[in-house]
C-alpha cells in the first residue's frame, strides 16, 4: 500500500511506541520498542558503583535505536511502503534533559565522562536536586519573582533548572564541559533534523511547563540565576542555544542518515516536540475547554484547556497556548500511580497484578479500614514538594496485599478529586473527565474508583496509546 500516513511517536518512561494514522486519524498499526538500559537506578551501564538514592538516568541511544525498532515494525505491520509517511510528530517525558557537545554528542557518550553519573540523561523522575530546588523557590519568593504564579507558587523537582544546577553543584566537571542542556524531545527532534546548536528546535511545551519561559517574559533572567548560584547566571545565555517553536511547528526535514535509521524518506517534515501527557489532550479528541484528560501511567498527568486564566495555587504549570492554541492550558500531576502499583506488586511478591485486582474488585470501598497516603515519590499537585514520604494506616494481621493495593488506588483517586477541587475553588471549569495512557486499559478497576471518588463519569479513550 502507498497512501498517506502520519507517524507519531510517543516516548515513555519505559519504552517508546510508534503509531500509524491515516489523515482522517484512524489508526493503521502501532509498536512497541524496550529500552535496552530502561531506567538507569542503580549503576551506570558497565558500571558495578552504586548510584546514589533518588537517581533516575537513562542511555540516549536507546531512544533512537527503539524509535528505529518500533518505526519499522510499524510500518511492516501496517503493509505500507516508507513513502506514505509525509509527517512526523514526537513526544517526550518531560523534563527529562541531558547535556551536550556543541555538535549534539551527549556527553555521557564521549570516554572522558562516561563514569559521570550527572552526565547521562537524567529521567523525568530523577530526584536528586532538592536541596537546588529549595533554593531556587527560595530565591524566587525572595526576589518576588513574577514567574512563580504560573506554577501554583512553586518550581518543581523534576524540572530544568534544578537539574542543572545539580550538576553545576555536584559535578562541576561535567558543567563546565557541557556546550548545550536541552530536553530530550527536543534533543531527538535536533538529531531527527540536523543543523547547529544556534538553530536547535525547542519545544514551547517543555520551555514553558518545566523550564520556567513564556512568550512574553522568556526565561529567568540573568540577575535571578545569578542570585542562585554567582555561576549560573548566564546559563540561559551560554549554554542554551536555539530556536523556540509550538508544538505542530515543522522544525524541519527528517536528515539521511536519520531517515535511513528509521526507514523514513529523508526531508519528510518533522514537529516541534510536545511533552508526552500533553500529546494526550488532542490525542483522545478532547480539544473542548473543561475537559480533565488524565494521562494515567507511570506517573499521572492531568491536562485541562481552559478560556479562564487563574493562577491556581500547587498548580504545576499554566501556559497560555501550552497544549492546544487558543486556550490556557494547565498541567497537574501525581508523581507515583503506575510506578506505584508496580512498586506494591514487587513488594508483595506477586507476578503481575491479575489476581491482586480480582481480590481488590472484591473489597468495599474504603479496604476495610486500611488507608494510604500514596505521596511514595513525593507530591506534584498540590504541595510540589518531593521530599514527601507515602505511608499505609490501619493495617492488622487479618489484611491481605489486596488491601493495600484497594487502598494505593483509592489514594490516587483522592489525589485526583483533591486537584479537580483545587481548580473548581480557584474559579477553572471541570466539567467532563476522560482517562488515556496504558494504565485505563489494563486496569479497568482504577477507573471505576476514580469515578466513585469523583461522582462522575470517566470516559476511558479506545486508543492504547493516546499521545502517540
Amino acid at each position: 500500500m502507498n497512501q498517506s500516513v502520519a507517524l507519531g511517536l510517543d516516548f515513555g518512561t519505559e519504552s517508546v511506541r510508534a503509531l500509524l494514522v491515516d489523515l482522517k486519524g484512524r489508526e493503521l498499526a502501532s509498536a512497541v520498542s524496550a529500552y535496552q538500559h530502561g531506567q538507569i537506578v542503580a549503576s551506570l551501564p558497565g558500571q558495578r558503583e552504586k548510584l546514589p538514592p533518588h537517581y533516575a538516568l537513562q542511555h540516549p541511544q536507546d531512544w533512537i535505536d527503539s524509535a528505529a525498532k518500533a518505526t519499522r515494525a510499524a510500518l511492516r505491520s501496517a503493509k505500507l511502503q516508507k513513502t506514505s509517511v509525509i509527517g512526523v510528530g514526537v513526544d517526550f517525558t518531560s523534563c527529562t534533559m541531558l547535556p551536550t557537545l556543541l555538535d549534539g554528542t551527549p556527553l555521557c557518550l564521549s570516554e572522558k565522562f562516561a563514569r559521570e553519573p550527572l552526565a547521562w540523561p537524567k529521567l523525568w523522575k530523577h530526584h536528586g536536586a532538592q536541596a537546588q530546588t529549595d533554593r531556587i523557590n527560595a530565591v524566587a519568593r525572595e526576589r518576588n519573582e513574577p514567574f512563580l504564579a504560573r506554577y501554583g507558587g512553586a518550581i518543581g523537582l523534576e524540572w530544568f533548572f534544578p537539574k542543572m544546577l545539580e550538576t553545576l553543584e555536584r559535578a562541576p566537571r561535567v558543567f563546565e564541559a557541557t556546550d548545550v542542556w536541552l530536553e530530550a524531545g527536543d534533543w531527538f527532534i535536533w538529531r531527527l533534523v540536523g543543523g547547529a546548536a544556534a538553530t536547535l528546535p525547542r519545544s514551547t511545551c517543555q520551555a514553558g511547563y518545566k523550564g520556567m519561559w513564556s512568550a512574553a517574559d522568556g526565561y529567568p533572567t540573568e540577575a535571578f540565576l545569578k542570585a542562585v548560584h554567582p555561576k549560573f547566571g548566564r546559563v540561559v545565555l551560554d549554554k542554551m542555544p536555539g530556536r523556540l517553536l509550538a508544538p505542530g511547528v515543522a522544525a524541519g526535514g527528517l536528515e539521511p542518515l536519520m531517515a535511513r535509521k528509521l526507514g523514513l524518506p529523508a526531508g519528510v517534515p518533522v514537529s516541534a516536540a510536545i511533552i508526552d501527557a500533553h500529546a494526550g489532550v488532542p490525542g483522545a479528541g478532547a480539544a473542548e475547554p473543561g475537559t480533565l484528560v488524565m494521562v494515567l501511567g507511570t506517573s499521572s498527568c492531568h491536562m485541562l484547556n481552559s478560556e479562564n486564566e487563574r493562577f491556581a495555587p500547587g498548580v504545576a504549570g499554566i501556559v497560555r497556548d501550552g497544549i492546544l492554541p487558543g486556550f490556557i492550558g494547565y498541567e497537574t500531576g501525581q508523581a507515583a500511580v503506575g510506578d506505584a502499583f508496580d512498586w506494591l506488586r514487587r513488594l508483595t511478591g506477586q507476578r503481575d497484578l491479575t489476581a491482586l485486582s480480582r481480590d481488590a474488585a472484591s473489597l468495599a470501598p474504603g479496604a476495610e479500614g486500611v488507608l494510604c497516603l500514596d505521596w511514595f515519590n513525593g507530591c506534584r499537585t498540590p504541595l510540589m514538594d518531593g521530599s514527601l514520604t507515602g505511608a499505609f494506616t490501619g493495617l492488622t494481621l487479618r489484611h491481605t496485599p489486596a488491601h493495600l493495593y484497594r487502598a494505593l488506588m483509592e489514594a490516587t483517586a483522592f489525589g485526583v478529586r483533591w486537584i479537580v477541587e483545587l481548580l473548581r475553588e480557584s474559579g477553572v471549569p471541570v466539567n467532563r473527565f476522560v482517562a488515556t495512557g496504558g494504565l485505563p486499559h489494563h486496569n479497568p478497576l482504577v477507573v471505576e474508583i476514580y469515578a466513585d471518588v469523583l461522582g462522575a463519569p470517566v470516559v476511558v479513550h479506545p486508543c492504547k496509546h493516546g499521545p502517540a
